[in-house]
């Protein structure tokens, strides 16, 4: 017997609905939305944006998924644990990321007002118009998709890596 064996975790909470059972039109234009909104961004950019995202707006579900994609596609565990102190901890990352990281905590949190034009401008020095239009699509999608899991309580802890690509 493992020390494992006798930790008895809180249990699990289910989720409130199954929206994308009710909801299936919705759900598959979600799932094309997305992948229209990835084209033509790195994939590990990618996915510290969907896990920038879902850390601000607290989405277990979505931090799950993404976590284990972005692994999945080279991340490093420490970037990822990083990612939340990323003010303090720029040095893990490329400027380029860390235009892209801000830009998404601008339009994540807009109850602090419209989307500063200092961030916007550092934004468009690494992205050109169209990539830029990418992780503007990127961010809003992964915003829309956190606003589903957390007000169903999707429950995490059972994606697999890849599973929805």
């Amino acid at each position: 017997m493992t020390a494992d064996e006798n930790v008895r975790y809180a249990p699990e909470e289910p989720a409130r609905l199954q929206w994308a059972k009710h909801a299936p039109e919705v759900y598959k234009a979600m799932i094309r939305l997305d992948a229209a909104a990835r084209q033509g961004l790195d994939p590990k950019l990618y996915e510290l944006v969907k896990i920038r995202s879902s850390q601000i707006n607290h989405c277990a579900f979505c931090l799950d998924m993404h976590t284990k994609d972005a692994l999945a596609a080279g991340e490093t565990v420490e970037r990822i644990v990083q990612l939340s102190a990323w003010q303090e901890s720029k040095h893990f990352y490329t400027e380029k990321e860390l235009a892209a990281i801000e830009l998404t905590e601008a339009i994540t949190v807009l109850t602090d007002g419209f989307v500063p034009d200092e961030v916007y401008a550092k934004a468009t020095k690494h992205f050109d118009e169209a990539e830029l239009a990418q992780l503007i699509a990127a961010i809003t999608v992964i915003n829309a998709w956190n606003r589903f899991g957390v007000t169903t309580r999707m429950t995490p802890g059972h994606y697999e890596a890849g599973q929805h690509k």
